[in-house]
């Protein structure tokens, strides 16, 4: 009997919230649920930082190397922020999927759009995270303790932008409870991991099917 196909190409896993929706704490969840799925490393022109490495928190180009890589259509999504370039390089994400291997991102609306309209936009699933009410959302900034009053305000202020595209993605989650969440979140991800576009063999599984039952009708 000829043996299930198992083989599969990796996702694009993108994950969008307004600032205290719950996003960093469901992509951390996610990667100790499955430690297979690779975070994607941003590429950037400003200089590294103290502790900082090379390749593992970014990959520092030159704003030269950064624009060339740009024209040749080496970045899923870019911009500029504060006087620098940040990106995700194309080539590494392609291999991870070609390899079956899921590649999670940490990025805002204009950056899924420009992912879900790129040439790998065929493996895309493209997620946001609501918070139950804006009322909760500022209780969630404060108690973190991490920003000053102005920076929380800040944060308020850019999150119903953030919010109004919304019906830019595959997936809207409410997360008003973590673990509920998050549940749902992996469902949605093993659903997806199933659909023919990620199963490359396929084809050949239903060849061999009717080679099979061929062979027995002989």
């Amino acid at each position: 009997m000829q043996n299930r196909v198992d083989t599969r190409r990796g996702l694009l896993i993108i994950l969008s919230s307004p600032s205290g929706a719950g996003k960093s704490t469901l992509s951390k969840r996610l990667r100790e649920w499955d430690p297979t799925i690779e975070f994607s490393v941003s590429a950037t022109t400003r200089a590294p930082r103290s502790g900082e490495e090379d390749g593992v928190d970014y990959h520092f180009l030159t704003e030269d190397a950064f624009k060339e890589t740009v024209a040749k259509d080496g970045m899923l999504e870019h911009a500029h922020v504060f006087g620098n370039f940040y990106g995700s390089p194309k080539a590494p994400v392609q291999k991870a999927i070609e390899n079956g291997a899921d590649v999670l991102f940490d990025v805002d609306w204009q950056g899924a759009q420009q992912i879900s309209r790129s040439s790998l936009q065929d493996h895309v699933l493209s997620i946001f995270v609501l918070p139950p009410s804006i009322k909760e959302l500022r209780r969630r900034l404060e108690s973190r303790g991490q920003d000053a009053a102005e920076v929380i305000q800040k944060r308020m202020s850019k999150s119903w932008d953030e919010i109004s595209h919304w019906d830019g993605y595959n997936y809207v989650l409410i997360n008003d409870d973590l673990d509920t969440t998050f549940e749902r979140l992996k469902a949605i991800i093993s659903a997806e991991r199933l659909k023919l576009s990620q199963q490359p063999g396929m084809m050949d599984f239903i060849r061999g099917l009717h080679q099979e039952f061929t062979e027995v009708e002989e």
